[in-house]
């Protein structure tokens, strides 16, 4: 495929980039249509991967019975968070961490047994699968997003517990809770700098470069 992209298609780009945002409020409602999930899966697999290992998974979690099922892992771990936060507990408590009786779709991200792939991660074997993994989601907000749609990435579980609960193979790890659907509206800045939690730093503080060693 050799398509060229022109200014149009560039600034459309940039400006999903932008308004993507991990997203905690969500519009009660049906399913999303096969189709449609579909499509947004589909741009999750065209993520890029260290030796095209591929290494994400998703599970579709059908009906209430399952986020009744998941709704204490998550909220033990959040009273686990807030108690090792201790003076900014109360602050944290009042933040909305999760959508997940609200959303439209929740998926299920693993990462699947280790397939012994060696190209490119002969020195990083577990951090590679996870960049891997963190690509596809990535993907997934941003066709999410191009679609109207807002996606939020809960991390806040006991990993063994979860796996347990899925049933997961051998080797298998979950790494998050997907919660996609529509929402009543997409936060203008990151929620966590809206309520005053934290502030993004700017990219010029990001930026490194090398010792000068003389040469």
């Amino acid at each position: 495929m050799n398509t060229r992209f022109d200014a149009a298609a560039r600034a459309v780009l940039h400006d999903i980039l932008a308004a993507r945002r991990d997203c905690r409020h969500f519009l009660p409602g049906p399913p999303l249509p096969d189709e449609q999930l579909a499509r947004l899966l589909g741009a999750a697999h065209q993520a890029p991967s260290v030796g095209l290992m591929q290494p994400w998974r998703f599970m579709r979690l059908h009906g209430p019975r399952w986020r009744e099922r998941l709704a204490p892992l998550v909220e033990a771990e959040r009273q686990a968070t807030a108690a090792a936060l201790g003076p900014r507990a109360g602050e944290f408590l009042r933040l909305k961490v999760e959508g997940l009786r609200d959303c439209a779709e929740l998926l299920a991200l693993i990462l699947a047994p280790d397939d012994g792939t060696v190209f490119g991660r002969r020195t990083l074997p577990q951090q590679m699968a996870l960049c891997s993994a963190g690509a596809a989601v990535q993907n997934l907000w941003l066709a999410a997003r191009a679609e109207n749609l807002g996606l939020g990435w809960v991390s806040m579980f006991d990993p063994a517990a979860l796996a347990a609960l899925l049933r997961l193979p051998a080797g298998a790890q979950p790494l998050g809770l997907l919660c996609l659907g529509p929402v009543p509206a997409f936060y203008d800045r990151p929620m966590l700098e809206r309520q005053g939690w934290r502030r993004r730093r700017p990219l010029q503080d990001l930026l490194m470069e090398p010792p000068d060693h003389g040469d």
